[in-house]
Order: C-alpha cells, then structure tokens, then sequence
C-alpha cells in the first residue's frame, strides 16, 4: 500500500487536541506512521511538501515533519505533467497547493491521499487513480488489513 499525506495531515498532531475529532485524526495519523517506519506502507514525498513545510513558522514543526522524508520511497520533483494535472484538478475547483499535492500523489503512484480536508475530500471522491481518505479511514483499513 502506497500513501500520500498532504501537509495538512503531517500537521495534524500539531492542532488542538480538545476537539475529539483532531485528537482521533492525529492518533490515527501517527498509527499510519508506524505503519511507515515498519515498511508496511509506503510513503510518497513531494516538492510541495517541502515547500508548505518550509512555509511553516514554527521550527519544530518544520522539522518533525521533514524529518519523514527519509522514510519515503518516491520523492516526486516539479514537472510539466504534474503542472499539468493540477492545472486541471484547479479548472475543476481544487485550491492550488491541494492541486499540487494530488498531483504528487497520482506521479508518486500513491493508492491513498490521505487528507484531513473535508472539501479536498469531497471533491476527491470519484478520482478514478487513488481513493481520498482521512487518517482515521485509513488506519482502519491498514488495522484490517494486518489482522
């Protein structure tokens, strides 16, 4: 199984915990991780993970985060084809970044966007070359799966 998290997910341990929903979502997501570092799940890495990552202004916040690139197995660089498929992901209504990273995902040949953007979801349901998750989904398949 290959994933791509998008930075908002990578984040979200980051949030406030006092919200049921993040505090699920972020266990969810450092499960996912585990999943990583074991070998059990590959990770796509991206140019705009860096560059989001770059843009955060926290500095151990930009350093947890990057610190997951080593784990990846496909770091996708900007191209033409990726430009340009985001190019179309935007004409259909993504915002530009959240374009860029499902761009990513479908070059890295990822099987699961993992995402904790409830429109970048929505609007991602019916993409026919990887299933748009959340992080609580997606430990849920991956726990399924190795049971």
């Amino acid at each position: 199984m290959r994933i791509y998290l998008d930075i908002c997910a990578f984040n979200r341990p980051f949030d406030d915990q006092s919200h049921i929903r993040i505090r699920l979502e972020a266990e969810a997501k450092l499960f996912i991780q585990s999943r990583v570092k074991e070998g059990d799940v590959e990770l796509v890495w991206s140019y705009i993970l860096d560059i989001e990552n770059d843009q955060n202004p926290f500095k151990e916040k930009r350093i947890a985060v990057d610190r997951w690139r080593k784990f990846s197995v496909v770091d996708v660089a900007e191209s033409r084809d990726i430009l340009g498929k985001a190019n179309q992901f935007v004409m259909a209504g993504v915002k530009p970044k959240d374009a860029l990273h499902v761009a990513c995902a479908i070059a890295g040949g990822a099987d699961y966007f993992v995402t904790t953007d409830d429109k970048l979801l929505k609007k991602m349901l019916n993409e026919p070359q990887f299933a748009a998750i959340g992080p609580i989904d997606l430990a849920a398949l991956i726990d399924e799966r190795n049971n």
